[in-house]
């Protein structure tokens, strides 16, 4: 069964739950998992390392002006004479990041380059370059990070990124995903976290905890296989109606399109982040490092009708999944309230609330009027 997405030549596929059963191979220990893989097995010893590296990264185009040299000797060269470098890195582990069970490698290899971009788009930059690391265990094959590339590849080809180093080393306890992203912004254009002043208009692109509603949907249906494990004959997940959610969870898309938005309009955003960890915590951040309160209007909060029935099903109160759910990597932002009537004509940005005083607090409005302090209970990785 495969769920038709707005991509249609990477749709969003229904995880096959049994496609992840252990295997019995002298390279699958009995306790591992295969990964969706096709019927071809080769093994990554046969390539060696840097065969792997020429396997996985031959033919890579370099599109980038500031791109002076790609894979191939001791360092990638890059040279940005009239810019501002950023460089932000993410890494991903197996079991903490991601979950092999209902992960395509495919969408995971793209979901890790897109939120390495969404870090520079945070900044009001643009991202030019992409460096790979993995640490892979035994249980996968080349065509595993065939898949995975694939997904790292097409993340790369809209954004118009080129992939210019990266390493590969092997794993004991699974696969480990980190990649650095560079980018360049121009000089004076900068967005940070700490530039929030009283009266601003706090804003928020798309809509928030479908990706968090997606992941319960997974985690759910992996519960129900994990009792039916020994039937072979197990049925599959239904996710009918509930694409959308599970294309925010497993293939989220980094808001590239807000920040061209915003420089059309000439607005530059006086901070800005990308929401990881959820709506409260991110603007908690934004308002430690400003110096700055806030309130929240909860009936402001953008929510789709998916995320919305779902959380209803999982008797679970939506604008608490929007606040706290994270990994929508949607833009929070803030504006000057002069800003106003342009920032509320960009298409998919809401204003959502504004900008006081650090003595006034961080606060959300409910619907009835009421304010509760703003909580940071966004995932945390550590715990």
């Amino acid at each position: 069964m495969e769920i038709s997405v707005s991509t249609p030549e990477f749709p969003v596929s229904t995880p096959d739950f049994t496609a992840s059963r252990p295997v019995h191979t002298p390279s699958a220990p009995i306790n591992s998992r295969p990964v969706n893989r096709p019927m071809k097995r080769t093994e990554i010893s046969t390539l060696g390392e840097f065969g792997l590296i020429r396997h996985l990264t031959e033919n890579l185009p370099l599109t980038q002006k500031s791109t002076r040299y790609g894979i191939g000797d001791d360092c990638a060269v890059l040279a940005y004479p009239d810019s501002t470098v950023l460089v932000t890195s993410d890494m991903l582990m197996e079991g903490v990041h991601f979950d092999l069970v209902y992960t395509p490698l495919k969408h995971l290899g793209y979901k890790a380059a897109m939120v390495n971009f969404s870090d520079i788009y945070a900044m009001n930059g643009t991202p030019r370059q992409l460096v790979v690391n993995l640490a892979v265990s035994k249980r996968f094959a080349v065509e595993d990070l065939e898949a995975l590339y694939a997904g790292i590849r097409l993340a790369c080809e809209q954004h118009g990124v080129d992939i210019v180093g990266g390493d590969t080393t092997s794993s004991l306890t699974g696969l480990a995903i980190s990649m650095t992203c560079i980018g360049d912004a121009e000089k004076g254009h900068i967005v940070y976290r700490n530039g929030a002043h009283d009266t601003d208009l706090v804003c928020v692109s798309g809509d928030l905890g479908a990706a968090y509603m997606g992941l319960q949907l997974l985690e759910r249906e992996k519960a129900v296989f994990a009792h039916q494990a020994d039937n072979e004959t197990a049925a599959q997940p239904d996710f009918s109606g509930r694409e959308y959610l599970l294309e925010r969870q497993l293939k989220p898309e980094a808001r590239r399109d807000i920040i061209t938005a915003l420089r059309e309009a000439g607005i530059q955003p006086t901070a800005m982040m990308d929401i990881s960890d959820g709506l409260s915590s991110e603007m908690l951040h934004i308002c430690t490092q400003s110096h700055v309160g806030c309130r929240i209007y909860e009936e402001r909060i953008p929510l789709d009708y998916q995320t919305a029935v779902t959380a209803e099903e999982f008797n679970m109160n939506v604008t608490t999944c929007a606040l706290n759910g994270g990994e929508d990597y949607e833009l929070l932002f803030t504006v000057p309230l002069t800003e106003h009537d342009r920032v509320s004509a960009i298409k998919d940005v809401k204003v959502i609330g504004y900008i006081t005083k650090e003595e006034l607090g961080c606060a959300l409005i409910a619907r009835d009027g009421q304010e509760f302090t703003l909580k940071a209970q966004g995932w945390n990785p550590l715990k």
